[in-house]
């Protein structure tokens, strides 16, 4: 079930917004200051590609307040309207019945839009 559903999230405008995020992510890695957002990106761009059967876990990693503050520049430079996009988009899918588990997929997607740094996505096989 959850490959049909993939499926069906590729065909009605996932892969579109993959390509969204992978191509944002290229155009940050030109940079090297913008390496550290274009990984992030490319974080969102992959869950875009296969949303069910993947979760967003917190990380450990080490990084302290640097993350707070790397969420904070991602969140003012473009965070905020990716956030927005999948936010109303899980808003119309709730409208209807049968766009409910679409729904739930742009607001997980949402979540991890809005502060992308500290957390990880991880498949459920």
């Amino acid at each position: 079930m959850k490959t049909f559903a993939n499926i069906v999230w590729l065909l009605c405008g996932g892969l579109e917004a993959a390509f969204g995020y992978f191509t944002g992510s290229l155009a940050l890695a030109i940079t090297v200051i913008g390496i550290p957002f274009a990984m992030q990106a490319f974080k969102i761009g992959l869950l875009c590609l296969w949303p069910f059967g993947a979760r967003v876990i917190p990380t450990e990693s080490p990084t302290g307040c640097l993350r707070v503050f790397m969420n904070f520049i991602w969140f003012m430079c473009g965070g905020i309207f990716a956030w927005l996009m999948h936010a109303i988009f899980g808003l119309f899918l709730y409208i209807t019945i049968i766009g409910i588990p679409w729904g739930k997929q742009h607001f997980k997607m949402a979540g991890l839009a809005l502060a992308p740094f500290g957390k990880d996505v991880e498949l459920d096989y």
